[in-house]
Order: structure tokens, then C-alpha cells, then sequence
């Protein structure tokens, strides 16, 4: 069952953007949809997986994220 997933990330440009999308896109099938807002910095993420993990695939980024809201 998929959730979706509000996280503040430091994107500065559509370069960090697409990485989020990038290391996201390597969860095949687990990750169904990525949104990033860069003026925002937010990435929103629909997955299967559990925010934490979610959140650990983001950290491979080497930018700084954290689930919105904590």
C-alpha cells in the first residue's frame, strides 16, 4: 500500500532536484511518484516504502533532508 511523503530537502537548483528524482527512480516500482519544489524545497514522495526508508534513500544525496513536519 502506497503513502505519500512531505520532505523538506535543501535544493538550491534543479540539479539537487534531480538527484532526489534520481537516487528516488533507483526504488523501481517501490517509489510511484517524486514532486520536488525547489523555491519550497520540498519533495513529496508516493511509495510503498516507509518514510524512514524513503528518507534514507534521500540522504544518499549528500543534502541535507528531513521529514516535514519533525
Amino acid at each position: 500500500m502506497s503513502q505519500t511523503y512531505q520532505f523538506n530537502m535543501e535544493m538550491t537548483c534543479e540539479g539537487c532536484a534531480n538527484a532526489a528524482k534520481r537516487v528516488l527512480g533507483k526504488q523501481g516500482d517501490k517509489v510511484t511518484e517524486v514532486v520536488t519544489d525547489v523555491p519550497t524545497k520540498t519533495v513529496t514522495v508516493t511509495s510503498s516504502l516507509s518514510a524512514d526508508e524513503v528518507l534514507e534513500v534521500l540522504k544518499k544525496t549528500n543534502i541535507a533532508v528531513s521529514l516535514k513536519g519533525c
